[in-house]
């Protein structure tokens, strides 16, 4: 029998401490509850647990939940835990005894929620438990992981298509924060999903100020952001190499700033070590390859930096999404250059992959440079690339909104440029082109004989800085291309036919101003979000923070798994007086009302 709408929202009250859905969360929840399968897209932060943690509790029988990521295991039983729920996992972390018991639990209907690895849930072993089970739904979490048009196919993921044959009759929810249509498509083919409702929420994350520099000193540019925007809060920096990982983390560390690093290469106790610090503690910075984030849900990441181009927008937006997922203003900052392209050109070309494969990577990859070289909104782009209308031209949250750059006619340097690279036979990189541009007779230039040539010296009204973005810009546009097997050597395209003969318009962004000075301009114009959130008392907020950390620490879980941080802000704020009045807060729980009520009321009285 289906769960009414009354009990549901009480059931969201009484369990998550909620009064109200977000976004499209009644309709699924309404829908998975009374049987039906879906694929949901949902941003970071959006609120997507809910969308299967709610109905597996409204439905008779366990709800599985199939995720790649032990962390995200760990948190999220450990937050159900704490609200009452009978949650468990099962996966490689435990020992055969302690997997027994789980598969013991569920069977007796001891459990409302299970977590399973793909792996794990795959086997015959496990397979021929589920059919044993009583069995509430299928949540695949994670569902880009399926396809491999998605930015972290894993082909574990392709055999969950056993799920709709083994089970036809239970419910399956399939749910990802990033995927294209090709993407959208595979999911549904592979999970076969194909008559199931698509629920697509807005990408829209008004919170987070995109922003992309042009890369110069990325490594000192990263200081500066963190020393003028994000002294002392939490972040995540990307890069693309190992040795890089380790030697930014060691220079953030000179500079005083806590930074670990984490990557494939580290042994697993030190992965372990160096996350659980960057979960637990305030004010870490973890430097990591992609490795690292996917299934952390750790709320206040103020700012995540890319110090290498990621592989897609998708990749792009999955990463800043881990930042501000308590919705309070966060940064996604990136620096970005030339040498970016040219690098990631060579690892498709470089790859085993099929041509399809590499036409459709290119295509991603030419996508996020449109982005990165974009003279207008950066969120109209983003939320345009997963076919969302983005409701406005200018966003206010980005630094093409808040400083708007300056656009001229680029035909006549478009013109100059590709001449030289025709002129010098297609064969150089940027700064060799750069050096003939702008006449400086190098050993390579004279070599060559290409000071005498008739290109040599016309380009000297732009500066070196100016003439790199032009190229970048004339790359993003499509009218020059890196070669990757020539290292990086720029090749005319079909298109720079029509500019070279006039009859294509090319506008190119001014380079007036530094990217330091371009970001703290910025950052000046940023709200900040007040610590103890706003209107609270600071005494009250600092005294429930600190009781916050020793609760969690004594019971080995995140503090954000006590209580989030909007739920700290709401008690300092509200100053709650009795029982009633705590239990109107967001976040507080019957299970939550009842095991820390009276500490928390006696912490309000003594701060009065």
């Amino acid at each position: 029998m289906p769960a009414s709408a009354p009990f549901a929202e009480s059931v969201l009250n009484s369990v998550f401490g909620l009064t109200s859905y977000r976004g499209r969360q009644e309709e699924i929840v309404r829908h998975v509850t009374n049987g039906g399968n879906c694929l949901v897209l949902m941003p970071t932060g959006g609120g997507k647990s809910l969308c299967y943690q709610l109905p597996a509790l409204l439905r008779d029988g366990c709800g599985i939940v199939v995720s790649p990521l032990i962390a995200l295991m760990r948190d999220q039983v450990s937050g159900l835990l704490e609200a009452g729920v009978n949650a468990a996992v099962l996966n490689s972390t435990l020992s055969p005894q302690e997997a027994g018991e789980v598969e013991r639990r569920l069977i007796a209907g001891d459990l409302d929620l299970l977590y399973v690895a793909p792996e794990r849930l795959l086997t015959p072993r496990c397979l021929s438990l589920l059919a044993q089970a009583n069995i509430a739904l299928f949540a695949i979490d994670e569902a880009h992981c399926v396809s491999q048009w998605g930015h972290d196919f894993r082909p574990e993921y392709i055999g969950l298509s056993v799920l709709a044959e083994r089970f036809p009759d239970v419910p399956r929810i399939a749910l990802t924060a990033t995927a294209d249509a090709l993407t959208r498509k595979e999911i549904a083919e592979r999970l076969q999903l194909v008559e199931a409702p698509c629920f697509v929420a807005s990408f829209d994350r008004p919170n987070i100020r995109y922003e992309i520099v042009d890369k110069q000193n990325a490594l000192t540019q990263l200081k500066g952001l963190i020393a003028e925007r994000h002294s002392g809060e939490a972040g995540i920096v990307y890069c693309l190499s190992r040795a890089k990982v380790e030697d930014v983390a060691a220079s953030l560390r000179e500079a005083g700033i806590p930074a670990l690093p984490y990557h494939a290469g580290l042994d697993a106790e030190t992965r372990a070590r160096h996350q659980d610090r960057f979960v637990n503690e305030d004010g870490v910075v973890i430097v990591a390859t992609i490795a690292f984030g996917m299934g952390i849900d750790k709320p206040d990441v103020r700012f995540v930096a890319h110090l290498d181009l990621p592989k897609s927008i998708e990749a792009y937006y999955q990463e800043t999404g881990r930042a501000g997922r308590d919705g309070k203003h966060s940064s996604a900052w990136m620096a970005y250059g030339l040498s970016d392209i040219v690098q990631q050109r060579r690892m498709i070309d470089e790859s085993t992959a099929s041509d399809a494969f590499k036409r459709v990577s290119i295509g991603k990859l030419d996508a996020l440079v449109a982005l990165a070289e974009t003279a207008h909104c950066r969120r109209a782009r983003l939320l345009a690339y997963f076919g969302e209308e983005p409701g406005r031209e200018n966003c206010g949250n980005c630094d093409n909104c808040l400083n708007p750059p300056k656009v001229f006619d680029g035909r006549i340097v478009a013109q100059k440029l590709l001449s030289c690279v025709y002129r010098t036979g297609e064969r150089f990189g940027a700064m060799h082109l750069i050096d003939v541009l702008t006449g400086r007779p190098t050993d390579k230039v004279t070599q060559f004989g290409h000071d005498k040539l008739s290109v040599f010296g016309i380009g000297g009204e732009l500066n070196e800085k100016q003439w790199r973005a032009a190229l970048r810009q004339l790359v993003a546009l499509g009218h020059l291309r890196a070669d990757s097997e020539a290292f990086g050597a720029l090749k005319l395209t079909e298109s720079s036919r029509g500019v070279l003969r006039g009859e294509t318009e090319v506008w190119l962004r001014e380079q007036t101003i530094t990217p330091r000075n371009r970001a703290a301009r910025a950052g000046s114009r940023q709200p900040t979000a007040k610590p103890n959130g706003g209107g609270s008392d600071p005494a009250l907020h600092t005294a429930l923070k600190a009781w916050r950390s020793d609760i969690a620490r004594k019971r080995g879980v995140p503090a954000y798994v006590v209580l989030h941080d909007s739920t700290i802000d709401g008690i300092a704020s509200v100053k709650p007086a009795t029982l009633d009045e705590l239990r109107g807060i967001a976040g507080i729980g019957d299970r939550k009302l009842e095991r820390y009520g009276e500490e928390l009321i006696a912490l309000v009285r003594s701060s009065s």
